[in-house]
């Protein structure tokens, strides 16, 4: 008997190739063309949805719930491919995926737990499950992670106010006696360790980690079957709080992501006027106190220039941020791989104080496009401890 935890019916392969909104991409798939599925994840997805990525897609037909009622498309994504593994991307489908590993007893801490009501209400929130065991109720929120490299995976790919309102909700609860738990599916199996992704969601790691004693945190890794099927074994992943609490700090290193719509000559403060080609641009800096403050700089306009990027900031059409929290500086190690996949910029951009050659480096495409980038990105990220 296989194990299919959700009834999807047929499958379309697909590939990526954009995504317009937050809520729909654009692919092509043979004998159909160019199409349009509907996403059913606001996550970013960067490291996933790359140009050429292998989309499993379900069409609209009798199949009931995985199609919206009211939308344009035809399709619905179910997953993409990554290391030749389907990483299943429909959040609305997560409770589905959570109920089929409870009531098989294959999550070891809820082996004896029983569902009783999903969707259950208390106080002013509203939770997945309400799980029984041993005649004491538990109150479980599930979260679906798709963030991982390097043996660990991250939670969340974007910042969630929303998870962090349903962790103290339940740490609350914890605290006041009722028994509580947060249900994070990581969909890949070649993990070993779980952690907040306190890069991109500073509050929500803080909060995890103050909040660590009053629910329980429960990261369980599975494994997808081409035909969407889940394989026999979850398992348990270890969460390095000694390592958290060392590393969740403000400061570390960033990387900033320019963008210039056209050729410029621009005037970088004593270096003089300097060509800049149009293409994107990234900035490497670092801050060992207050990141964010420093980041949040980079984004005012009309401030007065300080560093060289400052002058670059000023008339690029646009920027993401994007922090490497550490509790070591990494900048020049970082600018030394950034070098190995995009073009130097100019010689003693914002490296005046160190031996790198440059801090600033350019690509013609957008690198948060391509897959090395990301490799780059998860390599400084995603270290383990």
């Amino acid at each position: 008997m296989k194990n299919f935890p959700v009834s999807i019916g047929e499958t379309v392969k697909a590939t990526f190739l954009e995504r317009p909104n937050r809520f729909l991409v654009r692919c092509i798939a043979e004998g159909l063309g160019v199409i349009d599925a509907y996403l059913p994840n606001p996550g970013r997805l960067w490291e996933l949805l790359l140009p050429g990525a292998s989309l499993y897609l379900s069409p609209a037909g009798p199949s009931g719930g995985i199609h919206p009622s009211k939308r344009k498309s035809n399709y619905t994504v179910l997953a993409v491919e990554r290391n030749g593994y389907p990483i299943f991307l429909h959040t609305h489908l997560t409770n589905q995926v959570a109920r089929y590993l409870i009531e098989r007893k294959l999550i070891p801490p809820l082996e004896g737990a029983e569902i009783v009501k999903e969707e259950v209400l208390h106080g002013r929130s509203r939770f997945d499950f309400l799980l029984r065991e041993t005649g004491r109720d538990l109150y479980l929120e599930v979260k679906s992670c798709t963030l991982f490299g390097n043996g660990v995976a991250m939670f969340p790919d974007a910042v969630t106010e929303r998870g962090k309102r349903h962790l103290l909700g339940l740490a609350e609860m914890g605290r006041g006696g009722i028994r509580s738990a947060m249900l994070f599916i990581v969909h890949y199996p070649h993990v070993r360790w779980f952690m907040p992704d306190f890069h991109t969601d500073y509050d929500f790691s803080l909060n995890l980690l103050k909040v660590s004693n009053d629910l329980m945190i429960l990261p369980v890794a599975i494994e997808w079957k081409p035909d969407l099927s889940i394989g026999q074994g979850v398992k348990i992943l270890e969460i390095p709080w000694d390592y958290l609490r060392q590393e969740i700090e403000d400061r570390g290193s960033y990387l900033l992501v320019l963008q210039l719509g056209k050729k410029e000559l621009i005037e970088i403060g004593q270096r003089g006027k300097v060509m800049f080609q149009k293409g994107y641009y990234i900035y490497v800096g670092s801050a060992m106190n207050s990141l964010r403050a420093r980041i949040r700089r980079h984004s005012q306009q009309g401030k007065k220039e300080h560093w060289h990027i400052d002058y670059l900031t000023q008339v690029a059409d646009g920027s993401v941020s994007l922090p490497i929290r550490s509790s070591q500086r990494h900048e020049c190690e970082i600018a030394q791989a950034l070098s190995s996949i995009m073009k130097s910029g100019p010689p003693g951009f914002g490296s005046s104080d160190c031996r790198c050659s440059t801090h600033l480096f350019w690509s013609e495409k957008n690198p948060l496009h391509t897959g090395p980038f990301h490799d780059l990105l998860q390599r400084f990220r995603m270290r383990h401890p």
